[in-house]
């Protein structure tokens, strides 16, 4: 009993308590802080391979569509309508069924 009585009494073991207390709990980088920086790191990571593999795609579109007369024959019938004299087009879109 007077051994723990000592312990208790020893001002460096409080204060690294109330250090660590305060560290864990309440101070800006706190634990919980830290988890949710941690998660928010994991999803900005997915994010960033998903959007570097989206910048390939557009990069390859781009070559395409700087060297290659029939991709640039496709998006302009498909994006912006246009046609060849003498040629009709017909534009076909699916109707959502009604509940």
């Amino acid at each position: 009993m007077g051994r723990l009585f000592s312990l208790i009494r020893n001002k460096y073991l409080i204060a690294g308590i109330a250090f660590l207390v305060w560290m864990i709990f309440f101070d800006r980088y706190d634990f919980a802080t830290q988890y949710h920086y941690l998660q928010e790191k994991g999803k900005l990571e997915k994010e960033k391979a998903f959007y570097g593999v989206e910048n390939q795609k557009i990069e390859q579109a781009i070559k395409d569509a700087q060297y290659d007369p029939n991709e640039i024959q496709r998006i302009a019938r498909e994006k912006y309508r246009m046609k060849k004299e003498n040629e009709d087009i017909y534009v076909i879109t699916e109707v959502e069924a009604k509940k």
